[in-house]
C-alpha cells in the first residue's frame, strides 16, 4: 500500500513557450510559468485529508493545479484578431495544394527511378530506402489532408464551390469520405470538449474505463494497474486502428444517438456499425444531408478502383508501398494530431450543464512539431486553440491571430512546447500513462461538479476520487453518476495511489 504525504507544487518549474513564435519566451501573455500546466512539475505525495480539503474549495486539474472557468467571450476572442486574419485567398490555398501534389509525385518520380537494383543494388539498402520513401510520402499525405480540412472548415477560398471541390478530391483520394466527415467534424467544434454531444474525441468516464473489459466496477483497482508495456501496446493499436474505426464504428465521438432529433437514432450505438460516416441511415447525420454522403461514397469508389486497377497491373507489393504504407502513416499522423490537441493533463472535459463554446474551445492545447509540423501540416498542431474558436482563418493567418489572443485568454490558453518535436512525440506516451479517464474534482458542488479533469491509477498527479462505500443491496452512485450495483460483496472503498514525480 502506497502512502501520500501532502500535496505541494514544486516551486522550480521548466520553461515551456506556448507562443506560436519563435521569439516569445513566456508562458503565458501574463508570464505566468506556472499557466501551462504542462510545464508543471509536481512533486511528493498527497494527503487524503488535505486532498479532500483543497478538492471541495477549488478545481484542480491533474497536476494539481487550481483551475478557475474561463470568463471570457467569443467576441472578446473575435475582436482581438485582426481584420486581415480572417481573410481567405483562393490563389494561395491552390499553391499549397499544388506544392504538396507536386512534392508526392517528385518523391514518387525519384525513387522509382533511382531507387532500382541497378543504381541501389544492396537490398537491405534500397529496402530502408523505400521504407523512408513511405514515411515522407505520409507525411506530405498528412499535409495534403490538412488542406482538405481547411475546405471543411471554409478557409481553404471565400468559395463554397471551390473548397467542396478541392476538399473532395484531396480527401477522397487519401480514402476520406469528405462531406461525411465534414459534418460530423463540424459538429465536433460546435461541442468540443462537451461529455454529451462531442462528436470526434471524448475520453472515458471512470465507469467506462472500470467495465471497458467487463469487470465489476469495485474490482477497477486491479484492472487500472497498467503497465508502460501495456499503454505502448494500447497505443500502437490506437495509431493503427484508431482512425478507420472511428470512420466506421464512431468509436470515440459521443454515444447519444436516441437524441438525434429525427430519430434515426434509436436503438443504435456506438460500435454496431449502424453508426458509421459510410451510411445515409446513420444517427451521425440529417436527412437533408444524406445526398452529400452517398457523394463522399462515390469519391471513395473512385479511388478504390483506381487503386485496384494499380494493384493489378503492378502488383500487390508496388501497391504496398506505393499507397498502403503511407496511408498508414497518414493515419497514424491523424490520430496523434487529434489525440495530443485534446489530451493533457491540464485539459478539462464538462457535462452538457457546465459546457459553454468557450470553455470547450479553451479545453485544447497547442503543441510543437518544428519544421514538419509548421511547413508541412501547415500549422495544424501549433494553432489548434485558435482554430476551434474561429475555424474559418486560413492556416497562414493563424500564427499571428493565436498571438492576439493569448491576451485575452490569460491563463487558459494551453501549450506544450517543451523538447519541439522530441517533446510531442513523447506526450504521446506521457498523455496515456496520465490521462486513462475524466471524472469530477472530489466534493465538486454545483456548477464545478461538471469539470472533469483526467485522472490515472498509475500514481501520476493527484489521486483518483475514492469510491463510496454502499451496501450490497443499494445502488452505488460514482461521483454523481448512477452505477447498478451487482450482487455480491459490498463495494469497496479504493485506495487513491500516489501522487509521482513526473515522468519523463
Amino acid at each position: 500500500m502506497r502512502g501520500r504525504a501532502s500535496l505541494r507544487r514544486n516551486l522550480s518549474t521548466v520553461d515551456s513557450v506556448p507562443s506560436t513564435t519563435a521569439n516569445s519566451n513566456a508562458s503565458t501573455p501574463r508570464g505566468s510559468p506556472t499557466a501551462s500546466a504542462s510545464s508543471t512539475s509536481l512533486s511528493s505525495l498527497g494527503d487524503d485529508e488535505e486532498y479532500q480539503k483543497t478538492s471541495g474549495r477549488k478545481l484542480l486539474d491533474t497536476y494539481g493545479n487550481e483551475f478557475n472557468l474561463p470568463d471570457y467571450t467569443i467576441n472578446d476572442i473575435r475582436n482581438a484578431i485582426p481584420k486581415h486574419c480572417f481573410e481567405r485567398s483562393a490563389i494561395r490555398g491552390l499553391s499549397y495544394v499544388a506544392r504538396d501534389m507536386a512534392t508526392l509525385a517528385a518523391v514518387f518520380y525519384v525513387f522509382n527511378t533511382f531507387c532500382t537494383p541497378e543504381y541501389v543494388p544492396s537490398y537491405p539498402l534500397r529496402a530502408a530506402l523505400w521504407a523512408g520513401y513511405t514515411f515522407v510520402q505520409g507525411l506530405v499525405g498528412t499535409g495534403l489532408w490538412v488542406l482538405a480540412h481547411e475546405c471543411g472548415h471554409q478557409s481553404f477560398s471565400p468559395s463554397k464551390t471551390l473548397n467542396d471541390t478541392v476538399g473532395w478530391i484531396c480527401h477522397s483520394a487519401l480514402l476520406v469520405p469528405y462531406f461525411s466527415w465534414k459534418i460530423s467534424h463540424g459538429k465536433h467544434h460546435k461541442a468540443t470538449g462537451n461529455m454529451d454531444r462531442d462528436m470526434v474525441f471524448l475520453p472515458r468516464t471512470r465507469e467506462q474505463h472500470a467495465t471497458r473489459g467487463g469487470f465489476l466496477l469495485h474490482e477497477m483497482h486491479e484492472l487500472l494497474e497498467e503497465t508502460p508495456i501495456y499503454t505502448a501496446l494500447n497505443l500502437i493499436s490506437q495509431q493503427l486502428f484508431g482512425w478507420p474505426y472511428y470512420l466506421i464504428a464512431n468509436v470515440t465521438g459521443h454515444d447519444h444517438h436516441e437524441k438525434q432529433p429525427e430519430g434515426k437514432g434509436a436503438g443504435k450505438k456506438n460500435g454496431d456499425f449502424s453508426v458509421n460516416h459510410f451510411i445515409p441511415s446513420s444517427p451521425l447525420y440529417e436527412r437533408k444531408d444524406e445526398k452529400l454522403i452517398l457523394l463522399s461514397d462515390i469519391g471513395l469508389l473512385i479511388t478504390g478502383s483506381i487503386l485496384t486497377m494499380v494493384g493489378r497491373t503492378y502488383g500487390f507489393t508496388n501497391l504496398l508501398v506505393w499507397y498502403i504504407l503511407p496511408y498508414l502513416w497518414v493515419n497514424h499522423w491523424l490520430v496523434a494530431i487529434t489525440f495530443l490537441q485534446h489530451t493533457d493533463p491540464s485539459l478539462p472535459h464538462y457535462t452538457g450543464d457546465s459546457w459553454t463554446f468557450a470553455r470547450g474551445a479553451a479545453a485544447t492545447i497547442d503543441r510543437e512539431f518544428g519544421f514538419i509540423g509548421r511547413q508541412i501540416f501547415h500549422g495544424i498542431i501549433e494553432t489548434h486553440v485558435l482554430h476551434h474558436y474561429v475555424s474559418t482563418i486560413p492556416f497562414y493567418h493563424a500564427d499571428e491571430a493565436t498571438e492576439a489572443i493569448k491576451p485575452i485568454m490569460g491563463d487558459h490558453y494551453r501549450a506544450d512546447v517543451v523538447d519541439g518535436s522530441i517533446g510531442f512525440i513523447k506526450s504521446m506516451y506521457k498523455s496515456a500513462r496520465w490521462c486513462q479517464w475524466v471524472e469530477p474534482n472530489e466534493g465538486a458542488e454545483g456548477e464545478n461538479a461538471g469539470v472533469m479533469f483526467f485522472r490515472n491509477r498509475n500514481g501520476l498527479g493527484l489521486p483518483p476520487a475514492k469510491l463510496q462505500t454502499a451496501s450490497p443491496d443499494s445502488r452505488t452512485v460514482l461521483l454523481g453518476q448512477n452505477v447498478e450495483k451487482s450482487t455480491g460483496s459490498p463495494m469497496l472503498k479504493t485506495d487513491g495511489g500516489a501522487i509521482g514525480a513526473e515522468e519523463s
